[in-house]
Formats: structure tokens, C-alpha cells, sequence
């Protein structure tokens, strides 16, 4: 951690006066620097930096919260350290509204300039015109051959119906990409910062699917978001599956109950 706080430190052309260790950061690492100046900073190591800036500054341009990107090199992002001192239990109005302002902002195809992962998962972002496909074969079907036969032929089956269960979309909105509570900053009953993102433009009950995966939005949060289109409730299953797979990936066959879990309710 000392020598990710110098690195940053000299990227801010300043002087390190100490150190915080942050948690929460289970595949980067994450400290609150401050210089000699009374400057401070949130340090983030490892990653595709330069990428999570592009990011940050598109979700700031939506008017969504964001914390300022203050430098990025190949190796090291360095952010506005934002306030956060409680959880979403009483912030979900404030996160209906933020995330309301985020999907607004629309892209002309699906996917993102540039690839993204999760730790050792690669985020296939390349641009698709159709939804339902670019679902099928930027984030399904890579997951194929990590798995066992059995669960790629269901998944092969899923992806194959998706353009009878997926809409298509004329405008796809912009995505957070990993919207759970640890990546949702909030004080005083309002979001502060939305941070972590893995964006593409797509569809936005994606968001809304991995929000629900961990976490339980309250009545005042789906009132502040907008009205959600019919049928959003079954999109979920299909939504819920691809951060499912990353997590089978990532930490183990203890996921793996999730995922034959939400192919049975998908009926493949």
C-alpha cells in the first residue's frame, strides 16, 4: 500500500503526509492518501485505470454522482474521497433519482469503446446493434467454456431464445454495470457516489437486476426510478444470471447453485 500512496503522491505532484486503508476493495487495492498541502485522495491500484476514468467522467456528465478523477496512468486512478457515512436503508429515494438521471443518458448500439473485467473475467464490450444478442454473446456465451458441458448447453439454449425474451433497443441507456450496495456511497440520506462502474450502454433493468441481486430496494426507490416496463420482473432471472456466472468464476463452485437456480426459473 506505502508505494501505491508514493506512486500517487508523485502523480499529484505532492507530498504524502499518511496513509488510510480502505476496505472494500476485494479485487483492487484501495487507500485514502493525504499530502502535505491538505489535499486528499482516494488511491485505487490494479485494474484498467484509465478505462474506470472514462467511466466515472460519464457517469459525472449524466448527472449521476461521481467522484471527480483527479489523475489516471496505466496503473493507478486516483478520486475525490466522497462522503459515506451509512448505508442505503434510508438513501433509496436518492438513488431512484440518480439512477433515473443515469439511464436518461442514451448511446446509439450497445457495449462500451473499450473492454473491461472483473479480476480474472473479461467484459466483452465490442458494439452490437441488437440487445438481445450483444446479452448472448458478450455475456452469456463467454462463459461457456468455464463451465461444466451440462451448464454451457443450457446456457446455449437461453442465449439462443433471448430475441423472444429480451426487447430490442432504439436508444440503450448507459450503464453503472456493477450496481450493488458496496459500490453505492451515501450520507445523509443521499448518494454520494456511485463508484466501481463496469459501463456499457444497454439496457437499464440490467442495473436494476444486479441491485436486486444482494441487495432489497425499497417501494420509495422503484417510485423515484420511473415505472419499469412489463415483464421486467422476468428479464431479471435472464439479468441476474451473467454476474451469477462471474461470481461461479471468481470465487468458486459455491455458485454454482445460483446459477442451475436461475436457468430452472429461465426454463432451460
Amino acid at each position: 500500500m506505502k508505494a501505491l500512496a508514493e506512486a500517487a503522491a508523485a502523480l499529484l505532484e505532492g507530498t504524502l503526509r499518511n496513509t488510510q486503508t480502505v476496505h472494500g476493495g476485494c479485487l483492487s487495492q484501495i487507500v485514502l492518501i493525504r499530502l502535505s498541502d491538505g489535499r486528499e485522495a482516494i488511491v485505487k491500484g490494479g485494474g484498467a485505470p484509465r478505462i474506470e476514468a472514462a467511466m466515472l467522467r460519464a457517469i459525472a456528465a449524466s448527472g449521476a454522482p461521481a467522484p471527480q478523477v483527479f489523475a489516471a496512468s496505466d496503473g493507478i486512478l486516483i478520486m475525490e474521497a466522497m462522503p459515506a457515512d451509512g448505508g442505503l436503508s434510508n438513501a433509496w429515494v436518492s438513488l431512484g433519482k440518480a439512477l433515473s438521471k443515469l439511464h436518461a443518458a442514451k448511446g446509439s448500439a450497445c457495449g462500451w469503446p473499450d473492454d473491461y473485467a472483473f479480476g480474472a473475467v473479461a467484459i466483452e464490450n465490442a458494439w452490437m446493434k441488437s440487445w438481445p444478442h450483444f446479452w448472448a454473446e458478450r455475456r452469456l456465451l463467454p462463459n461457456c467454456p468455464h463451465v461444466s458441458s451440462a451448464l454451457a448447453r443450457r446456457i446455449e439454449a437461453l442465449a439462443a431464445d433471448l430475441p423472444n425474451r429480451l426487447p430490442e433497443l432504439t436508444a440503450p441507456s448507459l450503464l453503472h454495470g456493477d450496481l450493488w450496495g458496496g459500490n453505492i456511497l451515501a450520507a445523509n440520506n443521499e448518494v454520494t457516489a456511485l463508484i466501481d462502474p463496469a459501463c456499457y450502454y444497454g439496457h437499464g433493468e440490467v442495473d436494476i437486476a444486479m441491485l436486486n441481486l444482494f441487495d432489497g430496494p425499497s417501494p420509495a426507490f422503484y417510485d423515484a426510478y420511473s415505472a419499469l416496463e412489463p415483464g421486467w420482473n422476468e428479464r431479471l432471472i435472464i439479468y441476474h444470471l451473467w454476474p451469477a456466472l462471474v461470481h461461479l468464476r471468481l470465487f468458486g463452485s459455491g455458485y454454482r447453485p445460483m446459477v442451475e437456480r436461475l436457468l430452472a426459473r429461465a426454463g432451460v
